[in-house]
């Protein structure tokens, strides 16, 4: 970065603060001075533009605005969040550095986007899962000792001045879409697929090239000729992509990334200049969209499952044993790879411990669900 570089990216930062500052208590002095003015106008609404690394036709764009909704409604109007989508002020793939640089004051993402950054962003989703699913992760992140390993990573390590908050545990994602069947894992040999993170990485290793692109570059380079299959993270967008119209095979379940939950990122300065109610209404309202997007997710994914396979012809198949074993094995000669980095290997040894704990809890006390929903719905898991 050139020194007019620096001074301009410390200029916005300063700008933003200032605008920040004005807008919280710039309003009521000019109330002050016109008496007769309507109470209403005591206070004018603070304003965060938060851009997301969705399109505007996503579910995920859906989900960061019922974020904003809370906000303001939890606010009493006094925070606003303008919900922007990819590519409005910066690619979807750069929201952490624009927030680092007070370009934004919020995001809404995922950290595996800023992989290229350190590998160890893919550990706060879209890492080994030991076992455990999105919900056992998310927790580990607040109860785990997680949040702090992130802040470590982000704050101390890449020295952003951002401070970030998971919510929403992302069902495990679909290993994908397929012109044709893959039974084994010598089927994936030569793919040119599409993935992100050490997903990509794990992919990789199982014969695969691998290209990483956000989400509405996808069906395009698989028109293109770029890639020849794909995975982006669920049903409702898959088929708003259409990925409907460039393939029919539709694998579901995989350990390539089985656990990832959204990134809210906030500007610490942004955060700074507003008042303690006002800041823990931004941190606690991830959880309550955090509930809300899991609601929304049942009912929208399920429904948009159905509709790829009794409107737009899609074969849905259960990825392979054999297939996933054979994930398992990579993700086990990938592990000491990245335990050679010594913050990651406390991450997972931290999360091993966790998941180890947790999910021998989780799997112990939870009843074979299979049994019953197959018990009263004879034959519908067949596949």
């Amino acid at each position: 970065m050139t020194i007019w570089e620096e001074t301009m990216t410390d200029k916005a930062k300063l700008d933003r603060r200032s605008f920040l500052r004005r807008a919280a208590v710039g309003a009521p002095v000019a109330a002050a001075s016109t008496l007769a003015a309507p109470a209403v106008l005591a206070q004018a609404p603070i304003v965060l533009k938060m851009q997301t690394s969705w399109g505007a036709g996503n579910i995920w764009q859906e989900f960061a605005q019922d974020y904003a909704n809370r906000v303001e409604e939890m606010s009493g109007g006094r925070l606003k969040i303008d919900v922007l989508p990819a590519g409005a002020v910066v690619a979807a793939f750069q929201v952490l550095d624009a927030v680092n640089d007070g370009v934004l004051d919020a995001a809404h993402s995922v950290p595996v986007y800023w992989y290229g950054k350190s590998k160890a962003a893919s550990l706060f989703g879209t890492g080994p899962v030991f076992g455990g699913s999105a919900t056992t992760m998310l927790s580990w992140f607040y109860e785990g000792g997680g949040k702090a390993f992130y802040d470590e990573l982000t704050q101390d390590i890449l020295g952003m001045d951002v401070d970030g908050y998971m919510g929403f545990p992302m069902f495990a994602q679909p290993f994908g879409w397929f012109k044709g069947e893959v039974n084994t894992a010598e089927d994936l040999n030569g793919f040119k697929y599409r993935t992100v993170g050490l997903a990509a990485d794990l992919l990789q290793s199982m014969g695969m090239s691998v290209a990483q692109l956000p989400g509405g570059e996808i069906v395009p380079a698989m028109e293109r000729g770029v890639i020849d299959a794909f995975e982006f993270n669920n049903p409702s967008s898959d088929k708003d992509f259409g990925a409907h119209d460039v393939a029919k095979n539709y694998y579901l379940s995989s350990y390539h990334q089985a656990s990832e939950s959204f990134e809210f990122l906030f500007s610490k300065f942004t955060m700074e200049e507003l008042d303690p109610d006002l800041r823990a209404i931004l941190k606690y309202g991830v959880e309550a969209a955090s509930t809300a997007n899991t609601a929304k997710a049942m009912r929208r994914y399920s429904a948009d499952l159905k509709w790829l396979q009794e409107e737009a012809g899609v074969t849905v198949h259960r990825t392979s044993e054999n297939i996933l074993n054979a994930q398992l094995e990579a993700w086990d000669k990938l592990i000491p790879e990245l335990e050679a980095d010594p913050f990651m290997k406390r991450v997972l040894d931290s999360q091993r411990a966790w998941v180890e704990q947790v999910t021998y809890y989780e799997l112990m006390n939870a009843p074979d669900l299979e049994l019953a929903y197959d018990h009263y719905f004879p034959g519908k898991l067949k596949l």
